[in-house]
C-alpha cells in the first residue's frame, strides 16, 4: 500500500537514496531541499519538491499546510537535514550551539509539531529521525560537543512522541547510522576506509522497512546500522 510521505533534505547525499528507495515502492513523495532546488527527482512523477527554509518555523508549517492540501493526509515524515562541526566544550561557543541547534533539531521540531497534530486527528503516523553515534557514546562525542548536544535532542524528541503516542498509533524512530559513504564523506576524509563506512542505500533500504506493515509493529525504535566500524 502506497503511502504520502514528507521528506526532508532530500538533496543530501543519504536524502537521493531515500527517495529513489521509497519512489520505487510506489509512495508519493513530497520533498525539501535547501536554498536551492535540486533537478535531481524531475523525472519522478510521484515526488513533489519545494525550497522550504526549515530553520524558519512559519515556512515549515505552511509547507506541511499545503502538501495537506495536495495529498489530504500524511502517514509519515522522514528528516533527513543535518549538519556536522566538530569541536571540544572547550572550541564551542554559542553561536556553534545554535548553529547545530537549528540544522539538527529545529528543522525537524518544526515540521514535527504540525505533523503530531495531523496524526492525532487522522488516526496515526510514523516519524523517521536520523540520529548520531556520537550523541550516543560519550567517548565519540567529546570531540564534538555541539554536533552530538544537537543529536541527542533529537532522540529526547523521539521518546517523548512515542511516550504522547502510544495510545494514538504514532511512532517514531531513530535511525543511528555510522559514518555514511556519500561523495561529500569521501571527499572531507579522502584517507578513510570507505569500506567501514554505512552504504546510503542501505539506511534507505531500513527506513523503507520501519515503514513496511512489519515495521510499522515496531515500537520506540533505534536502529543501530555500524557497518564494519
Amino acid at each position: 500500500m502506497s503511502k504520502n510521505i514528507i521528506i526532508s533534505g532530500a538533496s543530501g547525499g543519504l536524502g537521493k537514496d531515500v527517495v529513489k528507495k521509497l519512489s520505487e515502492g510506489g509512495n508519493n513523495l513530497y520533498v525539501t531541499f535547501g536554498s536551492t532546488k535540486s533537478e535531481a527527482f524531475n523525472d519522478l512523477e510521484n515526488v513533489i519538491s519545494q525550497v522550504v527554509d526549515l530553520s524558519d518555523q512559519e515556512a515549515a508549517m505552511d509547507f506541511v499546510t499545503t502538501t495537506l492540501e495536495k495529498a489530504s493526509t500524511i502517514q509519515a515524515g522522514i528528516f533527513l537535514v543535518g549538519g556536522y562541526t566538530p569541536g571540544d566544550l572547550h572550541a564551542t561557543d554559542d553561536a556553534l550551539l545554535e548553529k547545530m541547534f537549528s540544522i539538527n533539531f529545529f528543522t525537524a521540531f518544526h515540521l514535527v509539531k504540525p505533523l503530531m497534530k495531523h496524526f492525532e486527528s487522522s488516526g496515526g503516523g510514523q516519524f523517521i529521525f536520523i540520529g548520531a553515534r556520537p550523541a550516543l557514546e560519550a567517548d565519540q562525542g567529546k570531540d564534538n560537543f555541539a554536533y552530538a548536544l544537537s543529536k541527542s535532542l533529537v532522540f529526547k524528541m523521539a521518546e517523548f512522541i512515542n511516550a504522547e503516542g502510544k495510545s494514538k498509533n504514532i511512532t517514531a524512530t531513530v535511525i543511528v547510522p555510522g559514518i555514511i559513504d556519500t561523495p561529500t564523506n569521501r571527499k572531507a576524509m579522502p584517507d578513510a576506509d570507505f569500506s567501514k563506512w554505512v552504504a546510503a542505500s542501505d539506511i534507505a533500504e531500513n527506513i523503507a522497512f520501519v515503514l513496511s506493515e512489519p515495521g510499522m509493529k515496531l515500537r520506540e525504535t533505534v536502529l543501530k546500522i555500524y557497518s564494519k566500524d
